[in-house]
């Protein structure tokens, strides 16, 4: 049996060592809060020239780009919307492929610039099936924004435009990515360690 003080000393090398435990998973950092935060910064210079003059919709999809909607759009410097989809298609660490659409669009997209801000883009058939949702509604354009994709896993043909970083078919947590709803809340981005 694990005292306080042994317990403490764990968390300790866990956190030195940067891996964690989720569940009954374990995770090692595969990318840092600050490498994050300066893609971010990246694309938010680009999304700010491609948009000048005009006053997108950003469209987040729950739950797992909240934090990452939240940092970009303070890095965005016009006039703008945000409103919040969510779509699921993920059971554990496995996508189901089954889509359902649980909190639907709130803001008036006509004739306006949308930007789908997703936490991550792997098979593409989530963002497939939001993009044929979203064109009935008759924007003036959609792009897409993603922090993560996996693109040895796209089933799809997505024009992305904006991609903070692309990972390899691993599984990840973290900065707002989640395994069965945990581990969320890290600043960092971590890969399941294969046991």
């Amino acid at each position: 049996m694990v005292d306080e003080h042994q317990s403490e000393v764990i968390s300790k090398l866990m956190q030195r060592s940067r891996i964690i435990k989720v569940k009954d998973k374990t995770f090692a950092v595969t990318i840092s809060e600050r490498a994050i935060k300066s893609q971010i910064k990246r694309i938010a210079e680009r999304i700010n020239r491609d948009y000048e003059g005009k006053e997108p919709v950003f469209l987040a999809v729950l739950n797992g780009s909240f934090i990452f909607a939240a940092d970009l759009l303070r890095e965005i410097d016009m006039p703008c919307e945000i409103s919040f989809i969510k779509l699921t298609s993920y059971e554990g660490t496995k996508t189901t492929g089954n889509i359902r659409e649980i909190i639907g669009l709130n803001v008036d997209i006509t004739g306006r610039p949308v930007i789908i801000v997703e936490d991550i883009v792997d098979t593409g058939l989530t963002m497939a099936h939001m993009l044929d949702t979203l064109k009935k509604q008759n924007p003036e354009s959609i792009n897409i924004c993603t922090l993560l994709l996996k693109p040895s896993k796209l089933q799809v043909r997505l024009n992305i435009r904006y991609c903070c970083k692309q990972i390899p078919d691993d599984f990840v947590v973290g900065y707002g990515l989640d395994y069965d709803g945990f581990g969320r809340n890290t600043k960092d981005i971590y890969t399941l360690v294969k046991q």
